[in-house]
């Protein structure tokens, strides 16, 4: 028995000697993914921050904010020919896919045969007439399998009331 006492000693003063604090192991289980998500999100604001000035956007900034960080939407922005031109890091939990991936491609790559077409007739029409809507639809993942996407797709206006693009807010939903 004293010599796991004279070993538990001889530990703490050799940890005592050294010059910086050592954390258990288990503290980085929990840190690391969540440092990340964290990292990922602030690039991700930044990015659509850029875009909301260099595109004199008419938006509310803190939407957009609330939309990423709280309520944890994935936000896919198109030009107006519905090419995509940004997409959210947080988009490979949903789709399997990465943002540079779908970059320049149609959100129609989501679709497939259980994609309902009479949603996608009332996305095609509210985008037509320039309006807001909100859709839950049969989404396809890169390997084929299907997901319910929850939709909130509006145009963004410039400040002269331009339509320069289209964003969308989407979520898997059960």
């Amino acid at each position: 028995m004293n010599e796991l006492r004279d070993y538990d000693n001889a530990n703490i003063k050799f940890r005592k000697s050294l010059k910086f604090t050592m954390l258990p192991v288990l503290s980085w289980d929990f840190y690391a993914p969540n440092y990340e998500d964290i990292k990922h999100l602030e690039e991700d604001y930044n990015s659509l921050l850029s875009l909301v000035s260099s595109n004199s956007w008419n938006i509310d900034p803190s939407i957009i904010d609330k939309k990423l960080r709280t309520d944890k939407n994935i936000i896919v922005i198109t030009d107006t020919q519905l090419n995509i031109v940004f997409a959210t890091k947080n988009m490979w939990n949903m789709s399997q896919y990465r943002p540079e991936e779908i970059l320049g491609k149609s959100p129609k790559m989501f679709q497939g045969e259980l994609t309902s077409k009479s949603t996608l007739k009332i996305v095609s029409n509210a985008i037509k007439e320039k309006n807001p809507f909100e859709v839950t639809v049969v989404n396809y993942r890169k390997d084929g399998s299907t997901y319910n996407c929850c939709i909130q797709g509006e145009p963004i206006f410039d400040r002269d009331g331009n339509v320069v693009n289209f964003i969308a807010y989407e979520k898997e939903v059960a």
